[in-house]
Formats: structure tokens, sequence, C-alpha cells
């Protein structure tokens, strides 16, 4: 099914594409998408996972033993990711072009129908919710700083769509992110992030959401900091490392106008988020003379929500300096206390300077 979209940058289309497995195949593009699919995966997914409760450190833990089968570092010949090709194994996306495709998980943490689970001696409960691949490009190599500005306003568009499609269906919290590079544990190289959506909005968010609904306004705090922690603006956002960062060179980009979510974007914000977010992976792949390894979130708005939410989007890199990794430690594992080497305002002068 074809429906023409109109975006707040940019109007566009969404084919969807029922897969064999009865997951859903999005494709969005600038023009309509055609042509008829070759062949698909058609073993049913898992949907067998669950959450247990830790009593001591109060939280939610999701285990999901299928996603040890799931897909490892393939050849180039057999990337899943890829668009079909004659001869070659099954793709996730049986087209031989696309522009970018969303479709759920072949090997999901969560799932709509997760089942509950067995009875057992520890507070459990079904780990319903979804788990979707977004593929931001039909090439096997590049990233959000060589993607061009085209595709990523397409790939800001499609999440909206995906955020507003998640809300409709009643999902609490939408996360969409992007895991970059193999010490962050990617295993398939292909530009993609993935989006998962939660029942309950997971807890970081619920004190972030009560920070907001008392008062706290970040882009006031961000101001009062000064230009030593800012980086770089565009159309309304500003690129930053905040003073409380917990990673080396950690980058926020924020609104200057409250907005909970990027569905409230006007066009020029779009805009602007787009060319921040090629903007930042660039200057993090000239600071060291190396791709970045990073996570990187968008941070909205629960669905149930005050409206005092800010959005940002915030990334998380992995390295201190030229070939020195930050490791995640006993400390910060057993505290929760991070340790960080660099100060923000150092970092913030390294990013501007890498251009």
């Amino acid at each position: 099914m074809q429906h023409h979209l109109s975006g707040r940058a940019r109007s566009y289309y969404r084919r969807d594409h029922q897969k064999p497995d009865g997951r859903v195949l999005s494709l969005y593009g600038y023009t309509p998408h055609e042509g008829e699919p070759g062949s698909e995966f058609e073993d049913p997914v898992s949907a067998r996972s669950e959450m247990r409760f830790h009593p001591l450190r109060q939280e939610w833990t999701l285990f999901a033993p299928h996603r040890q089968t799931r897909t490892f570092k393939p050849s180039k010949a057999a990337n899943p990711l890829a668009p079909a090709r004659p001869g070659a194994p099954t793709t996730e996306i049986p087209f031989d072009d696309f522009e970018l495709a969303v479709f759920g998980n072949r090997f999901p943490s969560l799932h709509p129908l997760a089942p509950p689970p067995a009875p057992a001696p520890w507070e459990s409960r079904p780990a319903t919710g979804d788990a979707e691949v977004i593929v931001f490009s039909p090439d096997d190599e590049g990233s959000l700083a060589t993607l061009g500005q085209e595709r990523r306003i397409l790939l800001i568009e499609a999440l909206i769509d995906r955020y507003q499609q998640h809300f409709d269906t009643g999902a609490a919290y939408v996360l969409p992110f992007e895991n970059r590079g193999e010490a962050v544990g990617v295993t398939l190289h292909h530009p993609h992030g993935q989006i998962y959506t939660f029942p309950r909005t997971p807890e970081p968010q619920a004190k972030a959401e009560a920070a907001f609904d008392s008062g706290y306004d970040l882009d006031a705090d961000r101001q009062s900091w000064g230009a030593e922690f800012a980086i770089a603006e565009a159309g309304g956002l500003n690129a930053h490392c905040p003073p409380w960062s917990r990673f080396p060179y950690e980058v926020w980009i924020t609104p200057r106008s409250r907005k909970a979510g990027p569905w409230l974007f006007s066009a020029e914000e779009i805009e602007g988020l787009a060319t921040l977010l090629g903007e930042v992976v660039q200057r993090y792949d000239r600071l060291f003379d190396q791709p970045m390894p990073y996570m990187m979130s968008f941070q909205a708005a629960p669905r149930e929500s005050s409206g005092r939410f800010q959005f940002s989007a915030q990334f998380f890199p992995l390295m201190r300096s030229a070939g020195r990794l930050k490791y995640l430690a006993s400390v910060e594992q057993a505290t929760g206390i991070f340790t960080v080497d660099v100060d923000p305002r150092e970092a913030a002068r390294a990013l501007r300077e890498a251009e």
C-alpha cells in the first residue's frame, strides 16, 4: 500500500509491504516506490522475551535468549540489510532498490505478542513492546555524516511517522537510536539504527519528565553555561557538550524553543537537526582521524506528557583519545557513577576545531 505523506520539511511517500512471516516492511522515499518483491524470510519470528525485576536495584532486566542466533558480522554478499540482488542470499528488503526502509526486527528483544512468562519465584512480566530496524541507505557503507542532507531529512520525517504510528497503537515510550562501531557491539555495519517501543516509560525518561514538570528548563541552563560548551548551531538548534556529561566528548543537540519531540518541529528545525546530526558525526570522525564508535538516541517525551518535556538527540562516544576506548568498568557498573576523563569544555573546544 502506497501513502503520500506531507512532512514538515518535505513531502514523501511510504510503501507498506507485508512480509510472509507477518512483519511489515515500510519503504520511505521522495518518490513512490515501485517493483515486485523477490524471495523473503518465511520462518516465524520468536516473541519469547520476558522482563525480570531486580529487587535490590529496583529495575527491570530484559531476557531474550533467542537473540543469540541473530546475524553476526556477515560478509557483504550475505548482508541482510542490502537490496535484493539476483543469485544473492535473501535479504530483509526484497526489492532491488530503496531510499530508506523500516521493518520489524527478525530477532526482537520486545514483541507486541510476547507471552506471559512461566510461573517463577521472582517477579516477571512479558517483554511487550516493539523492535524495528531502520535502514538509512541501500549502500552498505556510510554514516550520518555521509548520507547527505536530503537523506537525513527523510530519516527524521520517517522517525516522526514511526512516533505517530506507535503512539497511535498505544506505545508509552518510543526510542529511536543508533549504535555505531564494533566497540559498541555492532554486528552489522550497513548504516542503520533501531526503534524500540515500550508499554511503560523507562525510568531515565520518567525522571526527565518529572524534572521538566518541576520547572527545569534545559535551554535556559544551556545558555547559562556560556560559549565554551558550544560546538555548532543550525536551524534553531544547538550542539553542545553538557557540563555534566557522563562520556568523554558527549554531545547533545537541543532546540532553542521548547519542543517535546521532533513531531512538533518546524521545517527549519528539521533541517537544522539534519544538519547537526551530520556535522556532529563528521566532527567525531575528524577528532581522532578515524570513525568514532558511539551510541546515539532521540530523547523525546512519552505519549502521556504534560508538554513541558524538551527534546534532545544525545551522542555517547566511546573514545577518550586516539586509540583509547572509554570502558564502563567496575565503578560505573556497580554504582552508576561515571568517571569522565575529558572536561566538557575541552571536549567542546576540540570538536569545534575538528572541522
